[in-house]
């Protein structure tokens, strides 16, 4: 089959790997009719993502039909159209069964490297380095869904691949990413990041009963996407952030605050940004949190910071003691996304909201290893990618 594989830093291809076949009596195999470059993917592409192997297929934004399911597959059948979540999960250990599917003790084959690396492992993620399983990813033609029972969702003929297929992940993690900020109605959240992620986490705060949403990037497009959903825009290459949310809410500060960039913002927004920059490539330091004390300092007392954006090691100078002075709560997760299919879908079917308004790019698979450096570099509008196998 063909698939997108990662080959080093900057090297994308579009390969012909051995097909998928089943493996133990859960998996199911699918046959996938559409899947998507995600903002995290990016962080693959650049290099950020330890323990990537060259020819790794990857890729965790996938959905298709079911075409062979092993013995032990009871819920699905061949000709099901499912969605895939990006988390693997058993269904049956300790967190499954409190529904922190993303923290699953039995699926990553690598826990003890995550383990050595974070104290524990949690869940293993599709096409996402050895450090969270080696799993294949879904950017291919067909994909080996483990433990099928647990994580696939049937998807209702009536509604479109591309209405559903973002229910694999930045539907639910930004969605999650305004639940954290516990809204109750009227409150003013800030977000940071107008990428896809940040593009639901907006609508989503809406949804919840937000007041006021203030979406701040540098990207026309993305803002300009931000502003028609609700949302009053701040760019910062023209404002100060924090002076501009404290005008804005008389000095006290936002009630809570998303980060949606995570370890990769832009390096020359600020010279502390720089720093950070300089220091990854030095190899004195893992991430560059640069949004994340944005975030803390711009939230106003005993308010929330909630973090979708992607950390994968050690932050440096994250200014903690304005954290634990003001009273800051921090809430974050990689997404348990089999807690949220079930009320999102039902969003979905609703038609209070209509994912596919995200997608900018079409593409087929020899199309991807292009559209993973247009979508880095902010090229040709493009702030959603989806791949039609």
């Amino acid at each position: 089959m063909r698939a997108i594989t990662w080959h080093g830093k900057g090297d994308m291809r579009c390969d012909t790997v051995p097909d998928p076949r089943i493996e133990q009596d859960t998996d199911c195999i699918i046959r996938v009719t559409a899947c998507a470059i995600c903002g995290s993917d990016l962080h693959l592409l650049d290099g950020v993502i330890p323990t990537m192997k060259s020819g790794d297929v990857v890729g965790h934004e996938a959905m298709g039909e079911v075409m062979e399911v092993g013995r032990g597959c009871k819920r699905l059948k061949p000709g099901d159209r499912v969605v895939v979540p990006f988390t693997i999960a058993c269904g049956q250990c300790f967190f499954c069964q409190k529904g922190f599917f993303s923290g699953c003790e039995r699926t990553n084959p690598n826990f003890a490297m995550a383990k050595e690396l974070w104290g524990n492992s949690p869940a293993a993620l599709f096409g996402y380095s050895h450090l969270l399983g080696g799993i294949p990813g879904g950017q291919a033609e067909y994909l080996r869904v483990p433990h099928a029972d647990v994580g696939p969702i049937k998807v209702p003929d009536g509604l479109s691949d591309e209405q559903v297929l973002f229910l694999s992940d930045i539907f639910p993690t930004g969605f999650m990413a305004a639940e954290f900020c516990d809204i109750k109605g009227g409150e003013t959240i800030a977000i940071w990041g107008c990428g896809p992620v940040g593009q639901f986490a907006i609508r989503s705060a809406f949804l919840l009963g937000a007041g006021r949403v203030i979406a701040i990037d540098e990207v026309p497009e993305r803002l300009e996407m931000a502003r028609k959903a609700g949302a009053e825009v701040l760019n910062f290459r023209e404002v100060d952030v924090y002076e501009a949310i404290m005008e804005a809410t008389k000095g006290r500060g936002a009630d809570a605050c998303i980060d949606a960039v995570g370890t990769e913002p832009s390096p020359t927004s600020s010279a502390m940004a720089m720093l950070d920059r300089a220091k990854v490539a030095l190899f004195a330091g893992t991430d560059q949190p640069h949004v994340l004390r944005q975030a803390i300092h711009c939230c106003r007392n005993f308010g929330t910071v909630s973090i979708v954006g992607v950390y994968g090691g050690f932050l440096d100078k994250v200014p903690f003691g304005s954290a634990i002075n003001r009273g800051i709560t921090f809430r974050m997760a990689q997404t348990p996304v089999q807690r949220y299919l079930p009320r999102l879908l039902a969003l979905i079917e609703g038609g209070q909201i209509d994912p596919s308004f995200v997608i900018t790019h079409r593409a087929t698979l020899e199309e991807a290893p292009g559209l993973y450096k247009t979508f880095r570099d902010k090229q040709d509008g493009c702030i959603k990618v989806v791949l039609k196998p």
